[in-house]
C-alpha cells in the first residue's frame, strides 16, 4: 500500500475525470511511471496554461484516450518535476497532501508541498 507525503495511507485523488498513471483515481508513482505522476493537484487556469505552453495540453479533450480535458478545480495527478517547474515559474497549483505519493519527496521539497496544501472548500 502506498503512503502519502504525510506518512499515512494514500487517499484517492480523483475519479471525475479518472486520474493517475494507472487511471485508477490514485496518484501512485509505480516503476512503470517514468514521469512520477504522484502529485495530486487541484489544477488552476494558470497551471493549465503553463502546462499547455510547455507542450502538455491538459485542456483539450482527447476522446480517443477517454480524456475529457481538464478545467480549473479538477483534481489531477501531475508529474513531480512538472509541478516543481510550475513552482519555480510561480504557478504551482494547490496540492492534496493526503493523495500525493510519498515517493515524490525524492524530487520535491516537503516544505514546498506543505506551503501549497489544498484545503477542501465549500
Amino acid at each position: 500500500m502506498s503512503e502519502n507525503v504525510l506518512g499515512t495511507a494514500l487517499l484517492a485523488c480523483g475519479f471525475a475525470p479518472k486520474t493517475g498513471f494507472y487511471r485508477d483515481g490514485f496518484c501512485r508513482a509505480g516503476r512503470e511511471d517514468g514521469g512520477m505522476h504522484g502529485v495530486c493537484a487541484v489544477v488552476t487556469e494558470a497551471f493549465l496554461t503553463f502546462s499547455r505552453d510547455r507542450g502538455n495540453d491538459l485542456i483539450t479533450p482527447r476522446p480517443q484516450w477517454d480524456f475529457p480535458g481538464l478545467q480549473p478545480g479538477d483534481h489531477w495527478c501531475l508529474c513531480a518535476l512538472r509541478w516543481k517547474e510550475a513552482l519555480l515559474a510561480g504557478c504551482a497549483p494547490p496540492v492534496v497532501l493526503e493523495a500525493t505519493d510519498a515517493v515524490c519527496l525524492k524530487v520535491l521539497n516537503r516544505d514546498d508541498l506543505l506551503a501549497h496544501a489544498w484545503a477542501a472548500r465549500q
